[in-house]
C-alpha cells in the first residue's frame, strides 16, 4: 500500500512537473515572440513535452494562455504579500505601495497580458479566459495593498488603487513602445506625491 502511494505521488509530481513547464514555455512564448507567433509546436518544444501531452492538461490554447497568466500572477502576488507586510501603516507606506505595484504590473506581467488582450479583443473564447484571472489579479492586489490604508475610507483607497493600476499599465504600456524612462519615472514621482497628499487628506 505504501508504495502505491509512493508511486501516486510520483505521477503527480511529474503531471505537476509537466504543467509548470507548459505555462512558464508559454509566458517564456508571449514575452519573446508575441501571441501572434506563439504556437503550440513552439510551447511544447521549449517544455520539452509532446503535443498530445499538452490535451491532457489544457482543453484549448486559450485555456493554456489564461492560465499561464494566472500561473504568472500567483507567483507575482505571492511575492507581493511578502512585500506589503513588511510595508509600514499609514501615508509612509501609499508612496512605496505605488512602488510595488508598478514593479507588479510591469515588466514580463504586463507584456504577457498585453499580447492577450490585444489578441482577446477578436477572439471572444480567449476574452472570455482571460477576463477572470485579470479580475482576480485586481482583487488580490487590492486587498494585500489595503493593509497599508490605515485609517483611509474604503471608497478613497479604492479610488486610489485603481488610479494606481491604470496609471502603471499606461506606464508599461509606454514602456513596451519605447516610451522616455525619464518621463515615465517623473510622472511615476508625481503620482505618489499626489497620492500621499490624497491620502493625508482622506485621513486628516
Amino acid at each position: 500500500m505504501t508504495e502505491l502511494a509512493r508511486g501516486h505521488r510520483t505521477q503527480a509530481e511529474r503531471r505537476e512537473q509537466t504543467r509548470t513547464a507548459l505555462l512558464d514555455a508559454t509566458i517564456d512564448c508571449l514575452v519573446e515572440i508575441g501571441y501572434a507567433r506563439t504556437s503550440m509546436q513552439e510551447i511544447c518544444a521549449r517544455a520539452g513535452v509532446s503535443k498530445g501531452a499538452v490535451q491532457h492538461h489544457f482543453a484549448t490554447k486559450a485555456e493554456l494562455m489564461a492560465t499561464a497568466v494566472e500561473h504568472l500572477t500567483t507567483k507575482l502576488s505571492t511575492q507581493l504579500s511578502s512585500s506589503v507586510a513588511e510595508l509600514p501603516d499609514g501615508a509612509s507606506g501609499v508612496a512605496a505601495s505605488i512602488d510595488l505595484l508598478w514593479k507588479g504590473y510591469s515588466g514580463t506581467l504586463s507584456t504577457a497580458v498585453t499580447e492577450l488582450w490585444v489578441a482577446a479583443r477578436t477572439d471572444p473564447e480567449l476574452k472570455a479566459a482571460i477576463r477572470p484571472v485579470d479580475r482576480a489579479l485586481g482583487r488580490t492586489a487590492l486587498e494585500h495593498v489595503s493593509q497599508t490604508a490605515g485609517e483611509l475610507p474604503k471608497e478613497r483607497a479604492e479610488t486610489l488603487f485603481w488610479l494606481t493600476v491604470n496609471l502603471t499599465r499606461g506606464l508599461a504600456l509606454d514602456a513596451e513602445l519605447g516610451g522616455d524612462p525619464k518621463r515615465r519615472r517623473r510622472l511615476l514621482e508625481e503620482w505618489k506625491r499626489i497620492a500621499v497628499q490624497l491620502y493625508s487628506d482622506g485621513t486628516g
